[in-house]
């Protein structure tokens, strides 16, 4: 049981990363530092918003509309830490 909590916390570990290196890029992108002309930068920016729009998506569908600022990722970190605490049981 054990080294299935831990494989599930490297998930969830992984998915906090993705989450913040999604945030990054998207910063980059919108303040014009990273060009999405570029095949390496398409590509990143492709892969993370098909890995993580799927669950931005139902999130959304939550909150209500805030013009630019998008809460989505943000929702998603902090549900990201509440079921860590629950699978570990601790603060």
């Amino acid at each position: 049981m054990q080294v299935l909590l831990q494989i599930l916390n490297l998930a969830l570990d992984v998915l906090t990363w993705v989450i913040i290196a999604h945030v990054i890029v998207s910063w980059l992108v919108g303040f014009g530092v990273l060009n999405r002309h570029q095949p390496l930068v398409n590509a990143v920016w492709d892969g993370l918003n098909r890995l993580l729009d799927p669950y931005y998506a139902r999130i959304r569908q939550f909150l209500p509309d805030t013009g630019a600022l998008d809460l989505a990722p943000l929702v998603l970190l902090l549900g990201v830490q509440i079921l860590r605490i629950m699978i570990n049981g601790s603060f």
